[in-house]
C-alpha cells in the first residue's frame, strides 16, 4: 500500500496543471476556473510534439469541424506522453440528452433530460454533482470515438500512408492502428476508491453491497452485475435450506433391492452415489421448489432491475442509429442511411464469413465436446471395473478421477474456444457494436451450454443412470469450489501483496503525473463477461439437476459468499478503472437464465420419472411405465402452464415504476410537441 501522501486524487491531479495550458472554450457558460480531468490518452514514445498538438487541437474542435468538443491538456510538457482530456459543461450536457438519461427535476422526479429544459433539473451548474464520475468519463470516451475527419488531410508528423486521413474517416481508430495512440482510460479518484472499499470488501457485515456508490464510480453495467450477484446469492438461502433439511433430517426409506448401473460406484461421505436416502417425497419437493423458485426469482430479479434502472436514471435509454464501431472495416462510400462518407462492408460477405467459416468452426469445437464426453465415459467404465473388482475406499475415490479429469479438459476446451469465439466474430466485421456484442455473445452461450451439460444430459436423458449423475454434479461443483475460492481470494491476495502495490508506489516528486504513470500500468479490466457465465453455469446447475443433489444449493451459497468479496477487491485493486456504459438491465443474460428457468421444468419431471424410489413406488401400485410416462408429461405441461401464471401474476415492474415510466413518456411527448409547434409558428412564411 502506499503512503497517505502518496495517495492522490483527481482534484490534486487538477491542482497540479496549470488552468491556462487547458485548451479554450468558446461557450460562455463553460468557462470555469477548476477543470476536472477525466481520460488519460497513452500516446507512443515516438510521437512527435507536432502530432500531440494536432490531437489535441481535434479534441477540443467543435462538432462541425470534426472535433470533439472537450478539453485537453497536454501534462508535463509537450514532449509528454499522454494528454488529458476534460468535457465542458455542454458537451456534458448534450451528450446526456443524446444518451436518452433520466435526471431528476427540481420536484425529485426523475425525467429524460432535455437540454433545451435544462434549468428545470436539480444540480445543472454543478456537473460533479448532476452527473455520476462514470457517466462524465463514458461521454468523454463517447466523444473521443465519435470524432471523424471533415475532409481528406495528412496526419503531421506521421509518413506515409499511415498519416493519411480520409473524409468521414475515424479520427481515434486511425490513430490507434498508426500506432500513435496506445490506450485511453478513465483516471480513478483514489480518495472515493478508498472509501468505497471500505463501505464494500472491507465491511464486517455480509448483507447489503453499496450499489449506488458503485454505480457512481464505476457505471451502470458494473453496479447492475454485483446487485445481480447480491440478488442471487441470498435468493439460494431457501434452496439451500432446503437441500441441507432434505439431506439431513428429512426421513428416507429403507434401501431398494434394484441393482445399480455397472459404471456407477459409491463414494465416501456427501459424494455417495447411492441414491436411497431420499424419499419419493423428498425427490418430489425438491424438484417442485427448484422449477418454482427459478421462476420466482427471475420475476422479483426483473422487479428490482427495474427499480434501479429509475433510479439510476436508465429507464428508457436512448435507441438511435449507431455510428460504426471502432474495430469495423471497409472500403470507404456513402451510407444510404446517414448520406455520409464511411466504411461500408456488404452483409452478404458477412453473411457467408458465418455460414462457411464460424459456424464450421463452432461445429468443431461442439465435436471436441463430444469427443471428450466420449472420453469420459470409457474412462468411467475401467475405474467402475477396478471397483467393482476391488471394492475399496482407494478405488473409490479413484472413481471420480475421469469426472475431474473431463472437467478440466471442459474448461481447458471453454478457455480456447472463448479467444477463438472473440477472433471469429471480430473477422465477421460487424457494423453496430451491439451486433457484435450480440453475436459474439451468442457463440460463447451455445457452447457453454453445451460444454457444461451436454454430459448431465446425456447421463440423465440415455444413460438414465441418477447414481452416475449425482456423482458427476456432486464433482463438478466440488473441484469449482475449491478452484474458485483459490482464485478469488488467494490469487489476489498474492497478486495484490507482491505485485500491484509495487506498481502503485508513487514519487515525491511529481506526485499528479506518478499517479497517471501508476495506473497506467494496471492491467486493463478484463469486463464481466466471464463473471455472468459462471453465474450462468451455476444457476443450470441448481435449477436443472439439484434434486439429485439437494446440496447444490449449500455449495453454491458459500462460494458466493465470498465471491462477491472477491469479485469487488479485484475491480477496486487489481485493475484499471473501465469505462461503463449506461444499462438500463443485464441485457442478454437475463434471456439466457430465463431458458434455463424454462427448461427446468422438463429435465425435473424427467428426473422424477427415473428416481429408483418413485419407479418402486409406481410398480408397487400396479403402473406400467408407459403410463408413468404420460402422467408426467402431463404433469409437465401442467408445471409450464403454472410457470407462465406466475411470470403473468407477478409484473416486471413494480406498480411505482409504471407509474413513473407513463410520466416520464407524457412528459416526453409533450415536451416534443411544445417543440414541433414553436418550430413551425418560428419557421412559418408570412401570408401576402
Amino acid at each position: 500500500m502506499s503512503s497517505p501522501k502518496q495517495q492522490d486524487t483527481i482534484s490534486s491531479i487538477a491542482e497540479a496543471m496549470a488552468p491556462q495550458s487547458w485548451s479554450k472554450v468558446s461557450c460562455p457558460c463553460c468557462v470555469s476556473s477548476e477543470v476536472e480531468p477525466l481520460v488519460i490518452i497513452q500516446l507512443a514514445d515516438n510521437v512527435e510534439s507536432n502530432t500531440k498538438e494536432w490531437i489535441m487541437a481535434m479534441i477540443s474542435a467543435s462538432h462541425k469541424s470534426g472535433g470533439a468538443h472537450l478539453l485537453a491538456h497536454p501534462g508535463e510538457d509537450a514532449s509528454w506522453g499522454r494528454i488529458v482530456v476534460a468535457a465542458p459543461r455542454c458537451t456534458l450536457l448534450r451528450s446526456t440528452e443524446e444518451l436518452g438519461l433520466c435526471k431528476a427535476d427540481k420536484e425529485g422526479n426523475m425525467f429524460l433530460f432535455s437540454f433545451h429544459d435544462r434549468n428545470n433539473f436539480i444540480n445543472i451548474d454543478d456537473m460533479q454533482k448532476f452527473l455520476t464520475l462514470a457517466e462524465r468519463q463514458y461521454i468523454v470516451q463517447h466523444e473521443l470515438e465519435s470524432m471523424r475527419a471533415v475532409k481528406d488531410q495528412r496526419i503531421p508528423g506521421i509518413p506515409g500512408d499511415k498519416g493519411i486521413l480520409k473524409s468521414r474517416q475515424n479520427i481515434m481508430q486511425k490513430l490507434q492502428k498508426a500506432g500513435v495512440i496506445q490506450d485511453v482510460f478513465p483516471l480513478c479518484d483514489e480518495k472515493k476508491l478508498k472509501a468505497l472499499g471500505k463501505e464494500w470488501y472491507l465491511k464486517k457485515s455480509l448483507w447489503g453491497q453499496p450499489l449506488d456508490t458503485i454505480n457512481d464510480y464505476f457505471g451502470c453495467s458494473i453496479a447492475f452485475y454485483f446487485s445481480f450477484l447480491d440478488f442471487y446469492t441470498w435468493a439460494l438461502v431457501p434452496p439451500a435450506i432446503l437441500g441441507f433439511l432434505i439431506t439431513f433430517f428429512l426421513p428416507g426409506t429403507p434401501p431398494t433391492d434394484e441393482p445399480k448401473a455397472e459404471n456407477s460406484t459409491s463414494g465416501p461421505g456427501l459424494l455417495s452415489a447411492d441414491d436411497d436416502h431420499l424419499s419419493v417425497s423428498s425427490h418430489m419437493v425438491q424438484a417442485a421448489f427448484s422449477m418454482v423458485w427459478s421462476t420466482v426469482f427471475m420475476e422479483l430479479w426483473k422487479r428490482r432491475s427495474a427499480a434501479l434502472s429509475y433510479r439510476w436514471g436508465t429507464l428508457t435509454l436512448t435507441e438511435h442509429f449507431q455510428d460504426p464501431r471502432p474495430g469495423f472495416q471497409g472500403e470507404v462510400g456513402i451510407n444510404p442511411v446517414t448520406g455520409r462518407r464511411e466504411p461500408l462492408f456488404p452483409d452478404w460477405k458477412r453473411q457467408m464469413r458465418v455460414g462457411l467459416v464460424s459456424i464450421p468452426v463452432v461445429g468443431l469445437f461442439l465435436g471436441l465436446v463430444v469427443l471428450g464426453m466420449v472420453g469420459f465415459y470409457y474412462c468411467e467404465s475401467i475405474t467402475a471395473s477396478i471397483h467393482k473388482t476391488s471394492g475399496s475406499i482407494i478405488t473409490a475415490t479413484l472413481s471420480y478421477l475421469p469426472s475431474i479429469i473431463h472437467i478440466v479438459y471442459t474448461n481447458m476446451l471453454g478457455n480456447a474456444y472463448r479467444t477463438v469465439a472473440l477472433k471469429l466474430t471480430e473477422w465477421e466485421n460487424h457494423r453496430e457494436e451491439s451486433a457484435f456484442q450480440t453475436n459474439h455473445t451468442t457463440k460463447v452461450l451455445v457452447f457453454t451450454f453445451f460444454n457444461n451439460f451436454a454430459v448431465l444430459f446425456h447421463i440423465a436423458i440415455f444413460k438414465q443412470d441418477l447414481h452416475l449423475l449425482r456423482k458427476r454434479l456432486s464433482s463438478l461443483l466440488i473441484l469449482s469450489q475449491v478452484v474458485n475460492q483459490f482464485t478469488e481470494v488467494v490469487v489476489p491476495f498474492v497478486v495484490d501483496r507482491f505485485y500491484s502495490s509495487s506498481q502503485k508506489e508513487l514519487k515525491e516528486d511529481d506526485p499528479a503525473a506518478d499517479h497517471m504513470q501508476a495506473e497506467g500500468s494496471l492491467p486493463p479490466f478484463p469486463g464481466l463477461f466471464l463473471e455472468y457465465i459462471e453465474l450462468l453455469v451455476q444457476f443450470g446447475y441448481l435449477s436443472l439437476f439439484s434434486c439429485v443433489y439437494p446440496l447444490t444449493a449449500v455449495l453454491l451459497l458459500i462460494n458466493n459468499i465470498t465471491e462477491i468479496r472477491g469479485d469487488a477487491f479485484k475491480i477496486c485493486r487489481l485493475f484499471r478503472k473501465p469505462f461503463s456504459p449506461p444499462e438500463a438491465s443485464i441485457g442478454v443474460w437475463q434471456a439466457a437464465f430465463e431458458v434455463l428457468a424454462f427448461f427446468s421444468v422438463m429435465t425435473n419431471c424427467w428426473l422424477l420419472f427415473l428416481a429408483p424410489r418413485i419407479k418402486a413406488y409406481t410398480q408397487d401400485v400396479g403402473l406400467n411405465p408407459s403410463t408413468v410416462l404420460v402422467f408426467f408429461i402431463m404433469v409437465e405441461h401442467v408445471l409450464i402452464v403454472v410457470k407462465m401464471i406466475l411470470a403473468f401474476v407477478i409484473p416486471d415492474e413494480p406498480d411505482w415504476v409504471q407509474i413513473k415510466r407513463q410520466q416520464i413518456e407524457y412528459r416526453t411527448m409533450k415536451a416534443l410537441t411544445g417543440q414541433t409547434v414553436k418550430h413551425f409558428q418560428t419557421t412559418e412564411l408570412p401570408r401576402s
